[in-house]
């Protein structure tokens, strides 16, 4: 796959080139940008860590260490060449001595990346980040993704990856291609290339027997209680109607200003989340929302206005009691509540969006 430059007459190739060619390092050079903005390999997560290496009898480092979500750790391992190393290997073995690490632990772990004195200023950021109000140990780590990134992958890596990912480990390899203009400007095509983006819906669904196996009955009544809640959201005309349930915490887009869902062991949330790709344009969007807020509560109700320190996001939550935790005879009383909500979120922030989105 080439890059074109649109002339006149002709679509002229943009020359392919090297990050070793344009004299790119590999940890000071692609790692410090990657870490600045995360985005550009997975847009739902927060870095955490760098170079980490907070265990015993190994000198092993994870490039960044990464949070996501659905309270999940994620290696991102980087490698500047053409066939990835053997990033897969080195990650398998990252996951593996992550996998056992502690919510404290990844609070100390942020504070000495952040450089921060207190750590409950690092446990507040992790927290708001998440959508807690306090940690929640039981929701914590039950799953470790990969996210491989390099200039190329070789067959090795690639015919690795899908096998692990059709027995439900979440590796993605995101493929990183510099090009070079005339005028010496670095460009740089980054595509997830594994899974593929349209395919990613589908793998997901190969792997849920697996996966549900693997975790145990935690995450199955999770995707049992978002079955009822997506049921009657295309039943009302709520937002996600047309989405399949899944285990994770939270439905909806991590990209942009949109209404979202989220549901935990014992509340629900309806959220608009704000994240443009910068933490300015995303101030900005709450801004042009916040001055609006004497209407939208008036539809909608009490909400909460979260500039999420220590996070590129903003938020503006409503939360309410019961979530999947709750005895089952109680869920179709907390989905009512749930989608009512999200019904009255939507008028109230349907004719909004669009300006908060260029805001």
């Amino acid at each position: 796959m080439a890059i074109y430059r649109m002339e006149d007459n002709a679509f002229v190739p943009v020359a392919e080139t090297t990050f070793a060619a344009a004299g790119l390092r590999e940890r000071e050079d692609i790692q410090r940008r990657i870490k600045a903005d995360v985005s550009i390999l997975a847009s739902d997560v927060m870095v955490v860590a760098e170079e980490f290496a907070d265990w015993s009898d190994s000198s092993r480092r994870v490039d960044l260490l990464c949070l996501d979500r659905d309270a999940n750790l994620v290696i991102i391992e980087l490698k500047r060449t053409d066939d990835a190393g053997h990033s897969d290997l080195q990650a398998l073995r990252y996951a593996a001595m992550v996998s056992s690490m502690t919510f404290a632990q990844l609070v100390d772990a942020y504070a000495k990346y952040k450089r921060l004195d207190a750590t409950d200023r690092a446990e507040a950021d992790i927290l708001a980040f998440l959508g807690w109000a306090e940690p929640m140990d039981e929701e914590f780590g039950k799953d470790v993704r990969i996210v491989l990134a390099a200039a190329d992958f070789s067959r090795e890596v690639t015919t690795t990856v899908l096998w692990l990912n059709e027995r439900g480990i979440d590796v993605r390899c995101v493929r990183l291609k510099p090009y070079s203009l005339a005028d010496g400007t670095l460009l740089v095509d980054a595509q997830q290339i594994i899974p593929l983006p349209e395919a990613s819906e589908y793998l997901t669904k190969l792997a849920d027997k697996r996966v549900e196996e693997r975790r145990g009955p935690r995450h199955a009544q999770r995707r049992e209680f978002w079955t009822g809640v997506l049921e009657l959201a295309r039943e009302k005309g709520a937002p996600h109607g047309n989405r399949a349930p899944s285990e994770r915490g939270w439905i909806g887009r991590g990209d942009g200003v949109n209404l979202n869902y989220a549901i935990r062991g014992d509340d629900v949330q309806i959220e608009i989340y704000i994240d443009r790709g910068d933490k300015d344009a995303n101030l900005r969007s709450l801004a042009y929302l916040e001055a609006r807020k004497d209407a939208v509560e008036r539809i909608a109700g009490p909400l909460v206005w979260d500039k999420l320190s220590g996070s590129r996001a903003c938020r503006i939550s409503q939360s309410l009691p019961g979530g999947w935790k709750s005895q089952r005879t109680e869920w179709p009383e907390i989905q009512t509540r749930m989608i009512g909500a999200a019904l009255a979120m939507d008028k109230a922030f349907r004719d909004l969006l669009p300006g908060a989105a260029g805001a």
